[in-house]
């Protein structure tokens, strides 16, 4: 008696470089990146919204409350450091080889298929990915410091008087 195989159900379409580097660019901090290649399922893209919702709750905060709220000195780098990830991983996605690329997304073409290619889109969505990506970052980077040491002045202040 012969038993009745289910196959698990496989992902028929492939996965191109260049859609996810430019998901991972545009849509990243939402994590429409992770659900394109790993599908809905994924639990790293439904926690990427989480610091992207975070981040704007602090820019909120400072529109309503000023530059003085240090709860948003906290989570508007999170917007900041989340956007320069995903920036990150666009670049990563460019970078990868066609076969690399075709062997771990689409296992079930050739590792020359055209999805794992690099076109001059992915060329592109690199080059912007890197140019927005370090400029979020080093923002970031100094929007933190500048409020870190603002306070610590302010805090020396209040101990020598």
């Amino acid at each position: 008696m012969t038993q009745p195989t289910t196959a698990a159900p496989s992902s028929s379409r492939s996965k191109s470089k260049t859609v996810a580097a430019w998901l991972a660019f545009l849509g990243g901090p939402l994590g429409l990146h992770r659900f394109y290649l790993h599908g809905l399922g994924d639990w790293l893209g439904w926690l990427l919204p989480v610091p992207t919702a975070l981040g704007i709750y602090g820019m909120e905060r400072v529109q309503q409350l000023g530059q003085d709220d240090q709860l948003s000195w906290v989570l508007i780098p999170l917007l900041g450091f989340t956007m320069a990830a995903c920036a990150l991983r666009s670049i990563l996605y460019g970078l990868t080889d066609s076969k690399a690329w075709n062997r771990q997304h689409n296992p079930a073409l050739a590792e020359d298929a055209a999805p794992g290619q690099t076109r001059w889109a992915t060329i592109f969505g690199i080059a912007l990915a890197l140019m927005v990506g370090a400029t979020v970052l080093m923002a970031s980077i100094a929007y933190s410091f500048q409020h870190y040491f603002e306070y610590q002045v302010e805090e020396a202040r209040k101990i020598s008087q």
